[in-house]
């Protein structure tokens, strides 16, 4: 009986692997949400020095709308301020009707920030991925998030 040979080995190896990369691939979601805090402002506690300063907790319950501004959930979380008028280390929940979204991460005062999709409920466990949330300078942030459902 012929043994194949090395080169033959090697093709049948990356067609393996290839063949495996290919399925694990999951179709990638996109979702934009829009954390209104217009109607329910964050809380601070102030912490340390007065004013803005390192360790200052902000807690916030708002509502989750979707881009055409109607309601589809809860935005509820906290926020450690790390660096002065600078970033936060914030976790949060986004929850709707058919799940929710847990994402945590460095939220920047200005720019827009990448923060980690860490896990889901209901249709969205399994979930991973990340959301860029952007301050609207309007008391809105805009949360689009890029994920997949392992």
């Amino acid at each position: 009986m012929n043994k194949p040979s090395a080169s033959t080995k090697i093709l049948i190896l990356i067609a393996g692997i290839l063949g495996m990369t290919s399925c694990s691939q999951a179709e990638v979601h996109k979702l934009i949400t829009i954390a209104d805090a217009r109607t329910n402002a964050a809380k601070i506690i102030d912490l340390g020095e007065a004013a803005d300063s390192v360790g200052d907790i902000v807690v916030f319950d708002q509502p989750l709308l979707n881009e055409q501004g109607k309601n589809i959930g809860n935005n509820s979380g906290t926020c450690i301020r790390t660096r002065v008028a600078h970033s936060s280390q914030c976790q949060w929940t986004l929850v709707m009707e058919n799940g929710s979204i847990q994402v945590a991460g460095r939220e920047f005062d200005k720019t827009t920030s990448k923060i980690a999709i860490v896990g889901g409920t209901g249709i969205y466990a399994g979930i991973t991925g990340q959301m860029e949330s952007t301050n609207n300078d309007d008391g809105t942030f805009t949360q689009t998030l890029h994920y997949w459902i392992r």
